[in-house]
């Protein structure tokens, strides 16, 4: 079993973790290279985001929403 835990270990530090070791080392030389993968993210949760309010725009101006005071039961 013991062994099990180990080799989930090495998968992980030897295999999986290795872009972002080099990521690791960059730091020292280039501060915004090595910050490539939080950019990235940021830029896919800021595309998301304007991609969920555009669809919320047009449900609005569609008038798809029921704003009526009996429309949800805990009103």
């Amino acid at each position: 079993m013991k062994d099990f835990f180990y080799a989930i270990e090495d998968l992980f530090v030897d295999i999986l973790f290795i872009p972002f070791d080099a990521l690791r080392a960059l730091e020292l030389d280039n501060w915004w290279g090595s910050n490539i993968m939080s950019w990235l993210f940021l830029l896919i949760g800021s595309a998301a985001f304007l991609y969920w309010m555009k669809q919320l725009k047009n449900a609005n101006d569609n008038n798809e929403e029921d704003k009526s005071v009996t429309a949800h039961s805990y009103l």
